[in-house]
């Protein structure tokens, strides 16, 4: 094995996590960070630990199934912790880790910006689509 610089190593280190390599890992946090149940768990959990029977009232038209998919996956990824507290009924609480409250001023930057430019969004459509239907 040739002997690299301190250089060469930190160059080789910074290409691991080049998002524009194909094999690149970052690909798949940035997949799962884009998603619309991430980005709407995220921001929910922004105001504190919420059960699952809050977040499911709060995040409308989130199948059972997907959030507890997101969950579990944000939960794997280090962004929230579940804690779960032994009573009658078991209570889970969900909350933002460190690492998940580092993400929220992109996240919720996101979504007000998606929230804000919707119109502008939705006259583009528009106009795309009249175009395509002339054409």
């Amino acid at each position: 094995m040739p002997t690299r610089t301190a250089a060469q190593r930190r160059e080789e280190a910074a290409r691991e996590y080049d998002a524009f390599l194909a094999a690149c890992p970052a690909r798949q946090l940035l997949d799962r960070i884009s998603d619309k149940w991430v980005t709407l768990v995220l921001t929910a959990l922004a105001d504190g630990p919420q059960r699952y029977s809050d977040l499911s009232r709060r995040i409308a038209g989130v199948s059972q199934k997907m959030l507890t998919q997101t969950l579990r996956s944000l939960e794997r990824d280090g962004l929230i912790t579940r804690s779960v507290t032994p009573s009658v009924p078991v209570r889970v609480d969900y909350e933002l880790t460190s690492l998940g409250h580092t993400l929220m001023p992109l996240i919720a930057s996101i979504k007000t910006w998606a929230e804000t430019h919707m119109p502008q969004v939705n006259a583009a459509r528009s106009s795309y689509d009249d175009v395509c239907a002339s054409a």
